[in-house]
């Protein structure tokens, strides 16, 4: 059954749009309605209600993360997404950021390595009726090859560099965000021009490392 937060809940993620996105430059109009409908505090979990509204990340367990709101929408709003787009996720999480790229997209396709996180994140976005995302739980450094190429390709997980496989998986013009680095890491945003790939530098950003078969030495 779909929980309906009440109406209270919706003032406060108004609030936090307003001062916490808005006032930081997001401008995305889509995005920032998406930051509006996607109730936060049922990702969050329910001991983190009175935090889920504020400007900071928060612990999903499992050493895990939700981002903080404002990191949330400025990605999204970087990915330039379309109605008509095709987004691949690297990191369900709680589920939160795959609820956000749902309200924006045709289709998410949403990785998760960690088990447990996967199958809670799948069974609360259904129970939320998102019918236009598939789940799949393994390792997201690989992508969803039999699915690409994508429009689109988040990653809320930091490699050291981006994953080749996950380059290969973007279509013409297709854009990833990533987080890179270990301890300094820098969110950097990549575009497909044919067989040239556009890198832009954005902004200094943490986030867990990503795990998988990226970490092995080459």
């Amino acid at each position: 059954m779909v929980w309906n937060p009440p109406a209270s809940n919706r003032k406060r993620r108004e609030e936090m749009v307003r001062t916490q996105i808005e006032r930081r430059g997001v401008r995305d109009t889509r995005v920032l309605e998406a930051m509006r409908t996607v109730p936060r505090e049922i990702y969050a979990g329910a001991e983190d209600l009175e935090s889920a509204f504020h400007d900071g990340p928060l612990s999903i367990g499992c050493g895990q993360t939700i981002s903080q709101p404002y990191i949330v929408a400025y990605m999204t709003e970087m990915l330039a997404i379309g109605s008509k787009d095709r987004v691949l996720e690297i990191g369900t999480g709680s589920g939160y950021q795959a609820a956000v790229l749902a309200e924006l997209a045709a289709e998410v396709y949403t990785v998760e390595i960690v088990e447990e996180l996967a199958r809670a994140a799948e069974t609360r976005l259904r129970e939320q009726g998102y019918a236009n995302i598939r789940f799949r739980t393994g390792d997201g450094s690989l992508g969803w090859t039999e699915e690409a190429p994508f429009d689109a390709i988040m990653i809320t997980a930091a490699p050291e560099r981006p994953p080749d496989a996950l380059v290969a998986q973007l279509g013409e013009g297709g854009r990833m965000i990533v987080p890179v680095g270990s301890y300094e890491q820098q969110l950097v945003l990549l575009t497909r021009r044919g067989e040239r790939i556009e890198r832009r530098q954005l902004i200094g950003v943490r986030f867990v490392p990503m795990t998988g078969r990226i970490r092995e030495k080459p």
